[in-house]
């Protein structure tokens, strides 16, 4: 395959990123690129006919319908996959990159900022000082507010201990956390030399003054926090969502608010984007951001580039750093 037809299968926003400039240009080395933005199946059916090498999100889903009528498909690169397509790829022996990992530093260092935002309360201060409404030292220390703490040498659960759980361990070194983790899917090892304790969920939630979830969204994990769950949580903890909101009962989380006696930290809703009505936005222990925990162009650019590093070492017979394996299955989303 010397000259390669590759379609590019991506949002219209990556081919006018000028962030995104050299890694399309990188393609176009390596043979004809036709850029499209298709969501279905019956959309993308004739360009995928005449690709040897497809580049794409997870979406349509490359099911064997579509498969099929590829004939000359000979490389997948995908940004995420789901656990079906995946399975799909995996029983055809099609080569598949995927580079959904490049999102973790971001995601990582969305959920420090957010333990870190919650605990100090930065926005609420920021949003104090904008409207005149901040409350200045005026009795120091009896009118300091007990809620208002720093990280260091709290007890943190990760739930989840996949790439975004690993690189969040590495950045809560310096604060000296008692960490440990929920993951019945981590290999034997792995959280221990990170010195991390493993532990069940129940005890991790009784444990933890912060809570981070980072834990793929797929059968196993629907709602792993319910409302016995949730009631586990200590009074005052923090509990950060930077992965899927189908990890939480959203209605007994509010319930849980209400009283005034925990905080969460979410960059993730059931409905997206969040109703302007939504009963989340009231709660002053609420902090909300617009599922930005890893969409930042450094993310956008790493996750692309590594797809086309891994097309030039199959293209070169060499091993492929970010190929699909088995071993991924119960860490994609369902």
């Amino acid at each position: 395959m010397s000259h390669l037809n590759i379609l590019v299968n991506l949002p219209a926003g990556f081919f006018t990123s000028p962030a995104l400039t050299g890694a399309f240009a990188r393609l176009a080395q390596h043979g004809t690129v036709r850029t499209t933005s298709h969501d279905t199946a019956e959309q993308i059916t004739n360009d995928l006919a005449w690709a040897d090498v497809v580049l794409m999100w997870s979406w349509p889903i490359l099911d064997n319908m579509l498969l099929d009528a590829a004939p000359r498909l000979r490389f997948s690169g995908q940004l995420d996959i789901t656990q079906r397509a995946a399975r799909i790829a995996l029983d055809r022996g099609l080569p598949v990159s995927v580079t959904r990992r490049a999102f973790s530093p971001a995601v990582a260092e969305m959920a420090l900022g957010l333990i870190l935002n919650t605990l100090r309360k930065i926005s609420v201060h920021q949003g104090a000082m904008r409207t005149g409404t901040e409350q200045w030292v005026a009795g120091f220390p009896e009118d300091i507010d007990p809620d208002e703490r720093e990280l260091s040498g709290r007890a943190v659960g990760l739930i989840g201990f996949g790439a975004v759980g690993q690189r969040l361990c590495e950045l809560l070194q310096p604060f000296c956390c008692h960490l440990c983790t929920y993951d019945p899917f981590v290999p034997e090892g792995v959280a221990e030399r990170a010195g991390v304790r493993r532990t069940d969920l129940h005890t991790l939630l009784a444990a933890s003054e912060v809570v981070v979830l980072c834990a793929a969204s797929n059968a196993g994990t629907a709602h792993l926090l319910a409302a016995p769950e949730i009631a586990l949580l200590p009074p005052r903890a923090v509990l950060v969502n930077v992965a899927r909101a189908a990890l939480v009962d959203t209605p007994a989380l509010i319930a849980r608010l209400r009283q005034g006696d925990l905080y969460a930290a979410l960059d993730v809703f059931d409905q997206e984007p969040l109703p302007a009505d939504a009963e989340l936005r009231t709660l002053p222990n609420a902090f909300l951001t617009p599922h930005r925990a890893g969409g930042i162009l450094d993310s956008v650019s790493r996750l692309l580039n590594q797809l086309i590093d891994d097309l030039e070492a199959y293209l070169d017979e060499l091993p492929r750093t970010h190929a699909l394996a088995e071993s991924w299955l119960p860490s994609l989303d369902a």
